[in-house]
C-alpha cells in the first residue's frame, strides 16, 4: 500500500520502476484541475466543488477521484481517500492510499 498527496511535486520523466511511474502517475491525476489541461480538457478531477457543504464535497470529489484514477491509470486500485487542509479556510488536499498492480 502506498499513500500519494495532491501537490505539485518534480517530475522524473524516466521513473525507475514500474511504482514510481504509478504513484507518479496518480498524484499527476489528483493535483490536475479538470478543464486545465489543453487538448485534453476532461482530464484530471473537477474541483468546483469549493462552495459545497464539507462532506459533500469530500463525498463528491472522492468519487471523482476514484473513477479519474480507474480509468487513466488502471494499475493502481484505490483503498482509501482521506483529506487534510483547514476547513475553515476551505481547503481540502486528497490523500489517496493505492495498491499498485504490477503485472
Amino acid at each position: 500500500m502506498y499513500s500519494v498527496r495532491a501537490g505539485l511535486q518534480k517530475v522524473n520523466f524516466a521513473p525507475a520502476s514500474v511504482v514510481e511511474e504509478v504513484l507518479q502517475n496518480v498524484s499527476t491525476i489528483i493535483s490536475t484541475t479538470r478543464f486545465t489541461v489543453p487538448m485534453k480538457r476532461n482530464f484530471g478531477v473537477d474541483y468546483g466543488l469549493i462552495d459545497s457543504p464539507l462532506p459533500v464535497a469530500q463525498a463528491q470529489a472522492s468519487a471523482q477521484i476514484i473513477a479519474e484514477i480507474h480509468a487513466r491509470e488502471p494499475r493502481a486500485r484505490v483503498l482509501e481517500v482521506t483529506y487534510s487542509g483547514d476547513a475553515a479556510e476551505g481547503i481540502l488536499v486528497p490523500h489517496v492510499k493505492v495498491d499498485v498492480i504490477d503485472e
